[in-house]
């Protein structure tokens, strides 16, 4: 399973990077821009407060069954939340939790 959550991280970080990228390059680091253009109407604010609900949830589970399972370097699934979101995150806690489960 370690192998397929990995791949599942990358394709995690590459795919939201791929639509992101473009948008960056186009308007740079343009933060009011990327806040107007995210809530523009109600479908994407429905999209992003439910990106922001689940990646809260997932931080809470990393930390808290992180620590119980003591996992190391969960923090930097915690990081890969914040910075890449939900579709990174998770498959990388997952992977990191599978690799500690075999090392015991």
């Amino acid at each position: 399973m370690r192998g397929f959550y990995l791949i599942l991280a990358l394709l995690g970080l590459f795919i939201p990077y791929s639509a992101f990228l473009p948008w960056l390059l186009n308007n740079g680091l343009d933060i009011s821009l990327l806040l107007d253009t995210a809530v523009s109407n109600q479908v994407s604010q429905f999209a992003w407060l439910d990106v922001l609900v689940s990646a809260v949830v997932l931080i809470g589970f990393i930390l808290v069954d992180g620590h119980r399972k003591q996992i190391k370097h969960r923090y930097l699934a915690v990081f890969g939340t914040v910075t890449v979101g939900v579709s990174f995150g998770l498959p990388l806690y997952l992977y990191l939790r599978e690799k500690a489960e075999d090392e015991i």
